[in-house]
């Protein structure tokens, strides 16, 4: 269990994805003598997406720096409002405003590369006869869409081993916006063919946000994970103020 006298960094993986993404920035947080929690994110739904994390950050002692990449940015937005998150780190991410969808945000910019190279899947939903669909990426665009300067055999991995989000979750309406009244930072990704770069600007400038732009595909994690862990660090030291 993480100690409660120093701030806890809960990384939050995005769509097409998993914890694994935060493989080259945990052990460098850890080697800086943070704690560091990395919970699989169902990919189901915003709001029950966003209520799983929110009850891993509850069982946390002390404070929170909740970072997301991504569809996580969405989740942090909503867990972000927990007593104990203390501040916001967003890597190529969604800054959503209270009752905007994913779908909203995105549709006031032209489509990213990624849009064409989506596939459909249904699943059983339990309970229902109504299947759900689940999106992911077409694994042969995978590596150049979302993971272009990452090591081809790693980024050749990810693309096997996607974690599908549920294509409810594009349309959710954020039921919060913890950006609000939470401290935040942003990272934009300036190469990102996944979400378009503009997305994650607008979203941060709207919120305020100390912002920085690195050159990076969409796994910016994975391609710089220096710069994030820079990042993140600044926002971990506003706990001790």
């Amino acid at each position: 269990m993480p100690s409660s006298d120093k701030p806890t960094v809960v990384l939050v993986h995005g769509a097409f994805a998993d914890a694994s993404s935060y493989a080259q920035v945990i052990p460098r947080l850890i080697a800086r003598g943070l704690d560091v929690v990395a919970p699989a994110v169902p990919n189901r739904s915003l709001t029950g997406d966003a209520a799983y994390v929110a009850s891993v950050v509850r069982q946390i002692p002390g404070p929170v720096v909740l970072v997301g990449h991504s569809y996580g940015g969405a989740v942090i937005t909503v867990v972000g409002t927990e007593d104990n998150v203390k501040a916001l780190v967003y890597l190529a991410g969604y800054a959503l405003e209270k009752g905007e969808s994913l779908g909203e945000l995105q549709g006031r910019f032209p489509d990213s590369d990624l849009a064409s190279a989506l596939v459909y899947t249904p699943f059983p939903n339990e309970g229902s006869t109504t299947p759900g669909t689940d999106v992911s990426v077409r694994t042969d665009e995978f590596p150049a869409i979302f993971a272009a300067d990452v090591d081809p055999q790693i980024a050749a991995v990810l693309a096997v081993s996607q974690r599908p989000l549920a294509a409810q979750a594009f349309a959710e309406p954020a039921p919060a916006a913890a950006w609000k009244t939470k401290p935040s930072w942003g990272l934009v990704a300036s190469s990102d063919r996944t979400i378009n770069p503009d997305v994650e600007r607008y979203g941060y400038e709207r919120a305020g946000m100390t912002t920085v732009e690195v050159d990076s595909s969409h796994l910016v994690m994975l391609a710089h994970p220096e710069r994030v862990v820079d990042l993140i660090e600044e926002a971990v030291r506003t706990t001790s103020d």
